[in-house]
């Protein structure tokens, strides 16, 4: 086997670009690479192991000869492509909302339910980032004992939407400090100095989008369609990193030592909890690395069987490409990806 060919659409974004770093540090063998993205970014180049790759726009015409596509250019992108380049043969990942309840999809975290990547038919669905990190420190505790319901608090940072709202807030907060009037573009109120609880579009049951794909989406991938979930989800003026305060109650009793020993033990999981010299993860601190960081482990005082904890990781990458490529490395390990031999 010499590699795999590995499309990316959506290359020039702040994910696409994750991608490539990703695909890069964790020496994944890629045989063939081909970048895409829209008419307006077609021509730029980009670099891969040293290599320049110019960016193309894409068509129906890009998946011939791929193995494999990360998306990461929004859902009318992916709904539009992704079947076509399943249907030229390539396996699709999809880091977009477009088919993650769709139930022929599977929608996968790796450390938590990599069986469900075989029931595949051309398209694997990335969860939400938020979701993510959730799962990925809850599963382990629900595997000991059964989680009867979770209550959630997300704290978002702005790489969440893209580019230009890093650029939003670096601007606002230049503003704000030079006395200067601010007039917000990419969010409905000044992101800057400033925390808002509306993330996506507001639905008729008063929830956020972002909320009710956690709660969705958490049931799906835990395969616990009777975990009752509520789910409150801040944008905040944090540039990468998103922060979760997180109440979760059990069937049965788990101590912040037991929690702590099992987080401990779960790949792709770092416990930092010490309180007595202030060890407890931030969204700086996780900015650039692998790993779901939990700390501030207690009792729930105010209910049976739960614990309180505080969960942190880097949302544009094991909330979004790391996340996608570990699906593809899974497929590998598992010989379920065909190469270009």
């Amino acid at each position: 086997m010499n590699g795999y060919r590995v499309a990316i659409v959506g290359a020039t974004g702040l994910v696409g670009g994750e991608f490539i770093k990703v695909l890069e540090q964790r020496k994944f063998p890629v045989s063939n690479l081909k970048l895409y993205a829209s008419d307006r970014s077609a021509g730029k180049k980009l670099y891969f192991n040293r290599q320049e790759y110019e960016v193309l726009e894409t068509t129906p015409d890009s998946f011939r000869e791929v193995d494999i596509a990360f998306f990461s250019a929004g859902s009318d992108i992916s709904r539009y492509f992704s079947p076509i380049a399943a249907k030229s043969g390539a396996v699709v990942i999809d880091n977009s909302a477009a088919f993650r309840m769709d139930e022929d999809v599977p929608l996968v975290i790796p450390e938590v339910n990599p069986d469900d990547i075989s029931r595949h038919k051309g398209i694997i669905a990335n969860p939400n980032c938020s979701t993510i990190q959730m799962v990925v420190a809850l599963n382990p505790l629900h595997l000991a004992s059964p989680i009867k319901r979770i209550i959630v608090t997300t704290f978002q940072s702005v790489s969440g939407t893209g580019s230009a709202a890093i650029e939003e807030l670096t601007q606002q907060s230049k503003q704000i400090l030079s006395g200067d009037t601010v007039v917000p573009h990419v969010y409905p109120h000044q992101i800057a100095y400033n925390t808002l609880p509306h993330i996506d579009i507001f639905l008729d049951n008063a929830y956020t989008k972002e909320e009710w794909k956690m709660v969705e989406e958490t049931r799906k991938i835990m395969h616990a369609s009777d975990i009752a979930i509520s789910a409150t989800c801040v944008r905040v003026p944090v540039f990468t990193g998103h922060s979760e305060a997180i109440n979760v109650e059990f069937t049965d009793s788990i101590s912040p030592d037991d929690a702590r020993r099992l987080l401990s033990q779960t790949p792709g999981v770092r416990v930092l909890d010490d309180p007595t010299i202030n060890l407890y993860p931030t969204p700086w601190m996780a900015t650039g690395t692998d790993d779901t960081y939990v700390g501030r482990i207690r009792r729930d005082i105010s209910t049976p069987n739960s614990l309180v904890m505080w969960v942190v990781a880097d949302n544009i990458r094991k909330g979004a490409a790391l996340n996608a490529v570990q699906i593809a490395e899974e497929m590998i390990h598992r010989d379920w990806l065909k190469g270009d031999r």
